[in-house]
């Protein structure tokens, strides 16, 4: 059985969308908690600190070691709620690959997982962010294939030309 989703790509990508469509097609109810939750949680001075994340001007993004070291209690956390009886959708930007995905395969380690890969065209990506308004421009192109080099998926989506609904009714029904 399935108790987490781990929604992984990149940021604009339609992830949080999806998230929102799953919740809303699912018979069970759903917790949805994504990166940008835990990074709304941290204290100001740790959104601009080498300690923290940094948010470079060309889009990359940098985190440092006291981000870590809570990004590791917030997943622990996460996975305990599963454990816990939540289910759970997970809104992730694996900017280490496969290193990312290990640290959540680790904490879930014993919960039933489904790995949704979420593309979307890294042009179509900017034009998104663009739109938004509330992301530092570039990222978006600079996270679309980089959070799936070498990540392993059950379930890949491409919100470039297909809407949140559809692809969260795929994701629906890869869980039977």
């Amino acid at each position: 059985m399935t108790e987490v989703i781990v929604l992984n790509g990149g940021s604009s990508s339609g992830k949080s969308g999806i998230a929102r469509c799953l919740q809303a097609v699912l018979p069970d109810p759903w917790l949805a908690l994504g990166t940008d939750t835990f990074v709304d949680a941290l204290p100001a001075a740790m959104r601009a600190s080498d300690a923290g994340i940094e948010f470079a001007p060309d889009g990359g993004v940098v985190v440092g070691p006291q981000f870590r070291t809570l990004e590791a209690a917030w997943i622990a956390g996460v996975a305990a709620m599963a454990r816990a009886g939540a289910r759970v959708i997970v809104d992730e930007v694996f900017l280490g690959g496969p290193d990312s995905q290990q640290r959540w395969r680790t904490a879930l380690c014993g919960v039933g997982v489904l790995w949704v890969g979420v593309r979307c065209d890294s042009a179509v990506a900017a034009e998104r962010e663009i739109a938004r308004g509330d992301r530092v421009v570039g990222m978006a192109a600079a996270q679309a294939e980089l959070v799936h080099r070498d990540v392993v998926y059950d379930l890949e989506v491409d919100t470039t030309r297909a809407g949140a609904m559809e692809c969260a009714r795929a994701v629906a029904a890869r869980l039977g």
